[in-house]
């Protein structure tokens, strides 16, 4: 049996033979479309986690630096930093009870990258106060972009 493929071709019908040029386009359309609105709602969601990092960063250096406190009785100056908590300082005055370290690693940047802000004396008469500066490393801001204090809740 000899299977004529010319005359099987042209037994197709037109709905047979795939998809049209609109048709992909207006499917490529809604996938683009669906895909950015999943983009921008995990963005936020990133920032949100960012934002939520950042508190838990500092107030694990709060900790860090009360238990600092306990054993050397003052705490590190603004030049000793909060590498004082990884590392026994150099920079005068070097404690001399200094048993640390007393992070679980090395001091790192903020979720967006930037330094944490350490001041001894802090703010509203605390003595020290750890600062980022938020999504877009200014002092100030609003939302995911404001600043995240020590001294805030």
């Amino acid at each position: 049996m000899v299977l004529n493929f010319r005359k099987l071709k042209t037994e197709l019908s037109k709905s047979d033979r795939g998809f049209s040029f609109a048709e992909i386009i207006a499917s490529l359309a809604i996938m683009l479309i669906l895909s950015s609105a999943v983009g921008f709602s995990a963005i936020k969601y990133i920032d949100k986690a960012r934002y939520t990092a950042a508190l838990t960063q500092i107030s694990s250096f709060k900790t860090a630096l009360q238990t600092y406190y306990l054993d050397c009785g003052t705490y590190p100056t603004e030049e000793q930093g909060l590498a004082a908590l990884w590392e026994k300082p150099y920079i005068s005055p070097v404690p001399a009870n200094w048993n640390g370290p007393y992070s679980e690693r090395e001091i790192c940047n903020d979720p967006w990258g930037n330094q944490y802000i350490y001041k001894v004396p802090g703010s509203n008469n605390l003595p020290f106060e750890i600062i980022s500066y938020g999504s877009d490393g200014k002092e100030g801001g609003e939302g995911n972009a404001s600043d995240i204090v020590s001294w805030k809740k």
